[in-house]
């Protein structure tokens, strides 16, 4: 059987070499290389190394080298074909179906590859010469250097329909064409080069090897980027533009970054950023993802500021989420609006650039700052649909750990967005421990103390009551500041429908009294976790009620108490004494009724 070779590149790609070695011989995390003894020959000392990221396995002692394919025949005596069957089932391949014309069809893959070598040196060449003139004018406008377009093999496309084919006569006219550089018009008239005017970027394969074209328009017209089609020697999904050369500068780097296009590519690798790459046009595919993570974990996505660029960076997201795991996530820079890599670099931001690259956005942080900014904080619907936009990013993850891990880590960013801060946690914690027991509160205090947890718990009801809870009169300051964070933190974010009490009372640094001091001072229904919430609204709305009209009492029988006093100097001081006297007294009746009242309501304010 005769196997192409875009097979077995795509087999060796799919396949980590050290999990095939690893089942022979015991493997040593080395960096980002794997070592042992070497199983070719006796050893007391690892001089055997393998690299997922090259394909390869050496021994520095004996000299042994290769893939996994020669791996499996060295050590089990497989055939050539065997171990081929062995690793395309592992890796999910289908074998190649026996076939006469596959020799011929070899033969022509590397004559294409000889015509696509043929037409990179002919675009150079154009590029340089007469015709490349306005072309080098705009690079040299970019400020891409000579050696720069050397280093990336740039050239340009004349605009002329047939200056290619003549100038690439000794290829047959259909080889031209199944290479992708000659279009055919369906409505019959002759063939013409696929590519004219454009300033071209020649496609390498992970080996180098020139397997299609990029063109960007010089001047007026459109597309912008015309990209090669799809051939037997290129796909489009399953190729990564710089991937060749990108690949050994992110080994040093320890980081691979992925940008949008060719020109971001080529201004990030002359300001220093040599581990650059972009895909080619369309959204990053599963099998790019996977090229990627083979060279770094996290690769770090860096697309334009604008919303396509943002809209591109979540469609990669969407491709991402099945496969992410603990050692494959994504990571992310987030440049100005309307700004590119290459235009933060042409106007100075090279370091900003740089601190961005060394601590970039986590795929977590990434998703809630694109989600929550899209938000209206204040709309009680968009803050659902950002909770269930959150929890569906999470459930989307392929791995258990991971889903669970990222849902926690999104309900977290919620409250810390929405939910109450930390410091008013802290200062109502403090605030419990420094009020706990009746001897440290005198008068209502005690009442207004039930009434601050009930609504630390309940904090919807703190925006229908305000006035009243505003106007109750507190003599402890501590109480009085926390009546204040109550309202502030209420009309400031409207959604404070968690438990602030629950976080104190299950907190691990609450101290054991403390916790005793809550729970005896709390025999209000509004304070239980298992009352109904129905119920205990009710009765906190009805204690803030009877406090509120107890102070109001306790301020008309001061009244009371000023009149009495002027009474005596009064002409008619029997008829007012006997009115306020009864006035007292109903006012006394009623302060009674409400004590009753408060009583029943609950235990702890007794």
């Amino acid at each position: 059987m005769s196997l192409s070779p875009a097979f077995l590149d795509e087999l060796r790609m799919r396949t980590t070499l050290s999990s095939v070695i690893s089942k022979h011989t015991k493997l040593q995390k080395a960096g980002r290389e794997w070592k042992a003894c070497c199983p070719f020959h006796k050893e007391n000392t690892p001089s055997f190394f393998v690299n997922d990221e090259k394909g390869f396995y050496h021994c520095f002692g004996c000299g042994a080298h290769g893939d996994a394919i020669s791996f499996i025949t060295e050590t089990r005596g497989l055939t050539f074909i065997d171990a081929v069957k062995e690793l395309a089932e592992n890796a999910g391949m289908q074998m190649p179906a026996p076939d006469p014309r596959a020799r011929e069809r070899q033969e022509k893959s590397a004559s294409l590859r000889d015509v696509m070598e043929a037409a990179a040196n002919w675009y150079v060449e154009q590029l340089n010469g007469p015709t490349g003139a306005e072309t080098r004018t705009y690079l040299e406008e970019r400020g891409i250097t000579k050696e720069t377009q050397r280093a990336f093999g740039l050239g340009f496309a004349p605009d002329a329909r047939g200056k290619l084919e003549e100038a690439l006569k000794q290829f047959p006219r259909d080889m031209l064409i199944e290479a992708g550089l000659i279009a055919v018009p369906e409505d019959g008239r002759s063939p013409y080069d696929r590519f004219r005017s454009r300033l071209m970027f020649p496609i390498r394969d992970p080996r180098g090897r020139v397997i299609a074209f990029s063109g960007r328009i010089i001047g007026d017209g459109k597309p912008k980027y015309l990209n090669s089609p799809d051939t037997p020697l290129f796909d489009k999904g399953r190729t990564i533009y710089n991937f060749d050369r990108a690949s050994p500068a992110a080994r040093d780097a320890k980081r691979i970054i992925v940008v949008e296009g060719q020109m971001d590519v080529i201004a990030l690798d002359q300001a220093g950023f040599s581990e650059a790459v972009a895909p080619l046009g369309t959204a990053v595919t599963e099998h790019q993802l996977a090229m990627l993570w083979r060279i770094d974990e996290a690769p770090i996505f860096c697309f334009d500021g604008d919303a396509a660029g943002q809209k591109a960076a979540m469609r990669a997201v969407d491709r991402a989420m099945p496969a992410i795991r603990p050692d494959r996530t994504l990571a992310f820079v987030q440049l100005p609006p309307g700004q590119d890599p290459d235009d933060v670099i042409r106007s100075g931001g090279t370091d900003s650039l740089r601190a961005q690259f060394n601590a970039p956005l986590s795929l977590d942080a990434f998703l809630w700052r694109h989600e929550a900014a899209k938000i209206d904080p204040k709309s009680p619907t968009a803050r659902a649909k950002l909770k269930q936009r959150m929890n569906a990013l999470a459930d989307a993850i392929g791995d258990p750990a991971m889903r669970q891990e990222f849902g926690r880590e999104f309900r977290q960013r919620f409250w810390d967005a929405f939910g109450w801060k930390k410091k008013e946690v802290d200062f109502v914690r403090e605030a419990m421990a420094a009020t706990a027991g009746r001897n440290r509160l005198t008068g209502l205090d005690t009442y207004v103390r039930a009434i601050l947890l009930g609504l630390s718990r309940y904090p919807a009801v703190v925006k229908s009551r305000a006035d009243q809870i505003q106007s109750l009169v507190i003599g402890e300051t501590v109480l009085a500041r926390w009546r204040d964070l109550l309202v502030g933190a209420a009309f400031e974010r409207p959604d404070l429908d968690e438990d602030m009490i629950e976080t104190i009372l299950t907190d691990a640094d609450l101290e054991s009294a403390e916790k005793r001091h809550s729970w005896r001072d709390l025999g209000f229904s509004f304070f239980y976790r298992k009352t109904e919430p129905e119920i205990a609204i009710r009765d906190l709305e009805a204690a803030i009620e009877t406090i509120a009209r107890s102070q109001e009492l306790d301020q008309n029988l001061e009244n009371v108490r000023a009149n009495l006093e002027q009474a005596a100097e009064s002409e008619d001081f029997e008829s007012v004494w006997n009115r306020e006297s009864e006035r007292r007294k109903q006012l006394m009746a009623e302060k009674q009724r409400l004590h009753d009242e408060l009583e029943s309501l609950g235990e702890a304010a007794a």
